[in-house]
């Protein structure tokens, strides 16, 4: 089974990077940016519809697991222009490529396509987003669901784990640098997440693609808790001091973009794979037993 990964030095992108190759599937994965391992790397600006096209055509792949994406969210909604450019048109390109191919769609979208008015979310629930990064994955979702090709719609939050140098941070790697320096660290009491480790995340997409599943899954961890809450779990499992953390409420930020309390539910994929996604508790201490490993 060919795989073409786009967006491989990504967060997610380079776990599947490391997972799928390790696991001897055939991978080629893009980077626009940063290499991980070079023999199965190629250069790819998605915004560059006819170099995307040709790529895709060239490496014939069976499946394109599509990781690439601006997510930041003030990014996004200060650069909508830009959003616009990477998330959908970019989007829209790949498509037009695998239709070259007849590959199979594997799209990472994003909590942040609902609105946050329900209590719980599931699959079949209408999104509705309210910022520029939602709509972007959103309107990249409708690209996806109308390619006539297969496809597979994987939603996540608040994806967490240990990183390379060059990605952007996640909040338990923001609690350890703030308390290792015994600072203080504000963390906000009313922002709920449903927080997913990224390897985990990586394990339930190789069993969706083993067993020929297609449609959407939403693949977030199994807790739905406060920022605030999650770093004391943080501070708890790597022994630092957790009377650091100070309780903030978001209205004290002042964000240009309001974050909204989007609780996913993933029974879905439990009935379809019997997967059962982890919780904070057993990410974090994954994460202490892979630092453990490698600097022991």
């Amino acid at each position: 089974m060919k795989i073409l990964l786009i967006g491989g030095s990504g967060v997610i992108g380079s776990y599947f990077v490391k997972t799928l190759l390790q696991e001897n599937y055939d991978l080629v994965y893009t980077y626009y940016k940063n290499k991980i391992i070079s023999s199965h790397a190629i250069y790819l600006d998605v915004q560059d519809r006819l170099s995307t096209i040709e790529t895709i055509k060239k490496i014939n792949p069976e499946i394109v697991l599509i990781c690439n994406a601006l997510t930041g969210v003030d990014l996004c909604e200060e650069n909508p222009l830009l959003t616009d450019s990477i998330n959908v048109k970019g989007t829209q390109n790949i498509v037009d490529g695998c239709k070259l191919s007849n590959s199979k769609l594997i799209f990472i979208s994003t909590s942040a396509v609902f609105d946050g008015t329900k209590d719980e979310y599931f699959e079949n629930d209408v999104p509705n987003p309210t910022g520029v990064y939602g709509m972007s994955k959103f309107q990249g979702e409708l690209i996806i669901k109308n390619s006539n090709l297969p496809f597979l719609i994987l939603r996540t939050d608040q994806p967490y784990s240990w990183n390379e140098k060059w990605h952007h941070t996640n909040s338990v790697i923001r609690v350890i640098e703030n308390l290792k320096k015994n600072e203080t660290f504000n963390e906000i009491t009313d922002w709920y997440n449903t927080p997913t480790y990224v390897p985990d995340f990586v394990t339930a997409t190789i069993k969706l693609i083993e067993n020929n599943h297609q449609g959407i899954f939403h693949l977030v961890g199994s807790d739905f808790i406060n920022r605030f809450s999650w770093a004391k779990k943080t501070a708890k499992f790597f022994n630092l001091k957790n009377e650091l953390i100070i309780p903030i409420h978001s209205s004290e930020l002042k964000l240009s973009v309001e974050r909204k309390n989007i609780h996913l539910n993933n029974d879905k994929l439990f009935k379809k794979t019997k997967h059962k996604m982890i919780g904070i508790d057993d990410g974090l201490e994954s994460m202490v037993n892979a630092y453990n490993n490698n600097y022991s």
